[in-house]
This record gives structure tokens, C-alpha cells and sequence, in this order.
């Protein structure tokens, strides 16, 4: 199948990298970062001038973006070449809202939509061990499987548009507010004067022993605080879209606002381009 891409970085290199390995023509929107680019191009991958071009070769459009904000100005630039009968997947973190609007909008022109949102960073996606949570009609999730299951080990329906996105949020929910938990646990430790490798080996005996606890510490331990590459800017982008969802739902609690203002206040004092596990560095507020 004819598939576009538009969003190549970490994750969405090797999502495209593992189309073109299942036989797929794959079109790339051009972007001014070669990095990820070339090497697609190199192996047989094509690169589109605009979004006129993308949406007039391929059937399927891929959208690996960072903020419902970008995903809409996306597709208010790409809809005027839309027709009927091609499909967008949106598998980033989107307010559901959003999705719910965007998909109506494009149903209204023959166009499918699917949230499509991924359990899982850029590790497991070279690994082809993402999960992949699906919002769309039942027609479209039958149609879009395939292409999905060529980049995901596991992938799950929710129900119609928004969805995905939906059970994502509450996926992250659990895992940004763990990321938070180890952080002040292990940064208490060092007020403590309690010895981290000690401390982190018992634990690994005990149910606190997890994936984030393990991504963070590891590389922690050797000095490195970019174990967990997910950075506090989406982290915080993430936790603000499940606060909205949770108050909209009446689950608003202090546990989320808690959570919330860990990552709100780590970008707010100029630290969004670092990665999570830099919250466990005692001298954050140091660091510029």
C-alpha cells in the first residue's frame, strides 16, 4: 500500500522503517532534518515537495506529531487535497476532543480518521514491540490493522474516534505519575544520605519494581539522567491533557494536580528539552 508519513523523529523513523520492511511504498513529507530522512530515502523511500504531492500518492497518511495544536494545523494544511476514501492515523497524544472534532470534519469529506496512539518508546519501537491503542469506526480499524501491526506487536480497539486517545491519556496518567514517584523517592534518598545502588537493588525485589524504575535508575547509577527518553515538555503536554480529561470526567483529584505540577514546574524553570530521569539529578536547579 501507498503510505505517507509526516512527522519523522525517534519514533516515527522506525514506525516507517518497519512499513518498508513489510513491502510498503512509503512517501515522506520533506522536512529540513535530514537525520531521519536520508536513510528512508536511501533504502527506497520516496519524499514529497508539500502536502499536495503526499496526499495525491498515497492512500493512508501517518501523523507521528507532538501536540493536538500541530496536528491540527497539519491537517487544516493537508485537507484541501484530501479525497474520498483515504485515511488518516494520528499516533500521537491528542486531546480526544480534538480528535473527535478532526474526524468529523474529515468524515464529512470521505475521509477516514483513526487515533492511533502507542504504548511504548523509541527502543520498543525498533524492536516492533509498541502497543498500539486504536479510536476509529470498525471499518476503518479493519483496514488500517495491517498497517499498524507492521510497526506493533499489540494492538487494542476502544471504541469510535477520541478512544485511543482517551486510553491513552489514562495509560500515561499511570506511567508520568510513576516517573514522578521514583524521581522524589530516589532524590529524598540522597537528602538522606541513603545509598542509591543499595537502595535500587532491594527495591527490585519488592512490587516497586517496574519498567520506569528500571529505565531510570539504570543509567542513573552510571551518571547518566537520560535513561528515560521522553522528554519533560511532553510529559508535561500529556499529564495537562489527562487533568482536563479527568475534570471533564469528574475524576479530578490532588493526586493528578500533584502530578501535574511536577512536570509543569520543571518546564517552567527552563528544563522541557530534558528528558524525564533528569528529575532524579539532585542538582536539576543547577543545571542550565
Amino acid at each position: 500500500m501507498k503510505v505517507g508519513f509526516i512527522g519523522l523523529g525517534l519514533m516515527g523513523s522506525g514506525m516507517a522503517g518497519h512499513l518498508m520492511a513489510e513491502g510498503h511504498e512509503l512517501w515522506l513529507m520533506a522536512h529540513r532534518n535530514r537525520s531521519f530522512i536520508d536513510p528512508l530515502l536511501q533504502k527506497g523511500a520516496h519524499e514529497a515537495a508539500d502536502f499536495k504531492a503526499l496526499a495525491a500518492n498515497t492512500q493512508v497518511m501517518i501523523l507521528c506529531l507532538t501536540t493536538a495544536k500541530v496536528v491540527e494545523e497539519t491537517l487544516t494544511a493537508l485537507k484541501p487535497h484530501l479525497g474520498r476514501g483515504q485515511t488518516i492515523i494520528d499516533t500521537g497524544t491528542t486531546r480526544p476532543e480534538t480528535t473527535r472534532r478532526l474526524a468529523h470534519e474529515l468524515k464529512m469529506l470521505g475521509v477516514a480518521y483513526a487515533d492511533a496512539p502507542m504504548a511504548g518508546g523509541p527502543e520498543q519501537v525498533a524492536k516492533k514491540e509498541v502497543g498500539v491503542l486504536i479510536g476509529a469506526e470498525w471499518e476503518t480499524y479493519e483496514a488500517i490493522l495491517p498497517i499498524v501491526s507492521a510497526y506493533a506487536s499489540r494492538v487494542k480497539y476502544f471504541g469510535p474516534p477520541g478512544s485511543g486517545h482517551v486510553a491513552k491519556l489514562i495509560s500515561n496518567y499511570l506511567v508520568i505519575g510513576m516517573i514522578g514517584l521514583v524521581a522524589e523517592a530516589f532524590r529524598t534518598a540522597h537528602a538522606a544520605q541513603v545509598d542509591w545502588q543499595d537502595l535500587y537493588e532491594v527495591m527490585q525485589n519488592g512490587s516497586g519494581n517496574s519498567g520506569v524504575l528500571r529505565k531510570m535508575m539504570d543509567a542513573a547509577l552510571a551518571g547518566d539522567f537520560d535513561g528515560y527518553k521522553f522528554s519533560l515538555a511532553n510529559a508535561a503536554k500529556d499529564i495537562g491533557y489527562y487533568a482536563s480529561l479527568a475534570d471533564e470526567l469528574g475524576q479530578l483529584t490532588p493526586l493528578t494536580q500533584a502530578v501535574e505540577q511536577i512536570f509543569a514546574e520543571a518546564v517552567a524553570t527552563g528544563h522541557a528539552g530534558r528528558n524525564v530521569s533528569h528529575l532524579l539529578d539532585p542538582a536539576i536547579d543547577d543545571v542550565t
